[in-house]
């Protein structure tokens, strides 16, 4: 198994929402103010499309690629929790749930060789768009990814 950290594309957003408000105030200051703060403004909408492709440059020490899992947003949940401290799910790829279906692990079968599960875990926020109590992901904190693979993993059951 293996840990990536990295910053929320949420935190990000707010970020840029924070700069974007500044921009507009600015533009009523005067000419040279606008072409700077239209400067910082693609500055960080630049910088959030590097993060975006920063994250899948990530690899881990035993060499899971973090780009292996490119899409994973659109995996199965497969189980949530909650702590008092963070908010978490269990996203698997499709092979992952057809042997989920098929009874694994309880018909004794093994995962096949390519399953892939990411853990994501957040800090929780109260709802303030919800009319009942709610926590909701706020800041992303941690993926915790894993792999099947035989041939990449042998002292580990497979697992990496």
């Amino acid at each position: 198994m293996s840990e990536l950290v990295t910053k929320s594309v949420a935190q990000e957003q707010k970020e840029q929402k924070i700069e974007t408000r500044t921009a507009v105030e600015a533009i009523t200051v005067g000419g040279f103010t606008i072409v700077a703060t239209a400067v910082a403004v693609l500055a960080v909408l630049g910088a959030t499309a590097a993060y975006a492709q920063d994250k899948y440059s990530l690899k881990s020490p035993s060499g899971i690629a973090f780009s292996d899992f490119r899409g994973y947003e659109d995996w199965a949940t497969v189980s949530s929790a909650r702590t008092d401290e963070v908010l978490k799910a269990i996203v698997a790829n499709p092979t992952m749930i057809k042997t989920y279906k098929a009874g694994v692990p309880d018909n004794g079968q093994p995962f096949p060789d390519g399953s892939m599960i990411v853990k994501l875990q957040w800090k929780p926020k109260k709802s303030t768009e919800a009319q009942f109590a709610v926590d909701v992901p706020d800041v992303f904190t941690q993926a915790f990814v894993m792999e099947k693979d035989s041939k990449r993993f042998p002292k580990t059951g497979g697992w990496g």
